[in-house]
């Protein structure tokens, strides 16, 4: 997971952690404990940022692609 591409597209929405946390009806510990790789997003968590940040897919943030 790409933390800092999360954080930049919440800043880009205009939106703080607070706000984005209710948004995605998360607490603030979850969410950083989530980012920081403690636990993982859950498929509907995913689903909601992506909703809510417009984005198209989840695999710049939440997947990697594996090119060989």
């Amino acid at each position: 997971m790409d933390k800092y591409r999360l954080e930049y597209e919440r800043k880009r929405k205009g939106m703080t952690t607070e706000q984005f946390c209710e948004a995605i009806d998360m607490s603030r510990s979850a969410y950083y404990r989530k980012c920081n790789g403690s636990s993982e997003f859950t498929q509907k968590e995913i689903e909601t940022i992506c909703r809510i940040l417009d984005l198209k897919s989840p695999m710049g943030i939440f997947f990697t692609e594996v090119v060989s």
